[in-house]
């Protein structure tokens, strides 16, 4: 499918306002390019596992909305329409050059745009490689995870999933049982197995999870009797709590915000095992989240055994004793 892209040059200052009026044309959905540095608020609700390096902030952003072809829009006078808005705005702020580009891409060039920016990495004696490179000679006898980027999930790039997973290998044996909270793309648990685990049990609230799981379980030969996911939100909903099981998980993980931690911790104590391990990441290290989690671990009955530190994240493991 091809897109139509318009784009903008101006400032950061205008990019609330450019967005908001263009959004009145039928324009929606803008993709902002700038070098504001994330705030730790969206470091924490976005989770971003892929950036590409910027230099210091300029002031200057781009603004790019794109017009499906077929679009009820007509391109012309949308344009001008953009270039009118842009003229009205600029009678009472500034908002830099204000000059518009024209351009055609496809969903191919949005995909393909994440290659200059993933490449395989380590985490310990683990290589983490997309499909597009290929395992060194150097490499051959590491433990090897594949997997791309794509749109909904992670990669395990970032620090708060590689928190988890240096945590879990130290709890892992043949027999252990994992329910990973929040699976996402199933790294942790694909992981999991990959280092020992008996069996897995996934839970996510993103139906798109499922596809991701099945798609990086394949990538990586693993057993689908190994590993068995559901929908649902196991803080509240019985039925996935029933379906996960009560007092049967070794090794509980949760990469996931500490606001949601605080809440989950209650709740899956009762999935745990007395002696198992809860390994929890996407806790900020702001000086206060940390303590919000240690708290809900201690009233929860859980002893805190280990707090770790990688970037700006904090890892909390907890334990039932």
């Amino acid at each position: 499918m091809k897109w139509t892209r318009i784009r903008i040059k101006t400032i950061t200052d205008a990019e609330d306002i450019i967005i908001s009026e263009l959004y009145d044309l039928g324009l929606e959905g803008a993709q902002i390019e700038d070098k504001v540095p994330l705030s730790a608020w969206e470091k924490e609700q976005m989770f971003v596992d892929i950036l590409p390096e910027t230099q210091a902030d300029d002031g200057i952003a781009y603004l790019s909305f794109f017009v499906e072809e077929g679009s009820e829009l007509d391109i012309d006078s949308t344009i001008n329409e953009v270039r009118d808005a842009l003229d009205g705005i600029r009678q009472f702020m500034d908002i830099g050059e204000g000059s518009i580009t024209v351009d055609e891409t496809e969903d191919l060039d949005w995909i393909n745009n994440w290659k200059q920016y993933f490449h395989q990495f380590y985490i310990d004696d683990l290589l983490v490689i997309p499909s597009w490179e290929e395992v060194s000679k150097e490499d051959e006898d590491r433990m090897i995870l594949r997997i791309d980027p794509g749109t909904a999930f992670g990669t395990g790039l970032h620090d708060t999933t590689q928190l988890c997973v240096k945590q879990m290998k130290k709890y892992i044996t043949p027999e252990s049982e994992v329910l990973d909270v929040g699976t996402g793309s199933g790294i942790l648990a694909i992981l999991a197995i990959m280092y020992g685990a008996k069996h897995a049990f996934g839970t996510d609230l993103d139906p798109c999870a499922v596809n991701a799981v099945a798609d990086n379980m394949a990538k990586n030969g693993i057993d689908p009797d190994r590993f068995e996911m559901i929908i649902g939100n196991i803080i509240n909903d019985k039925t996935v709590q029933d379906k996960a099981g009560y007092e049967c998980y070794d090794i509980v993980l949760a990469n996931i915000l500490a606001g949601v931690l605080v809440d989950l911790t209650p709740v899956i104590v009762s999935q745990m095992k007395k002696g198992a391990v809860y390994i929890t990441s996407g806790i900020i290290n702001d000086g206060d989240k940390e303590h919000q989690v240690k708290d809900a671990m201690e009233k929860a009955g859980l002893k805190v055994v280990d707090v770790s530190y990688q970037g700006e994240w904090v890892s909390v493991t907890g334990k039932k004793e």
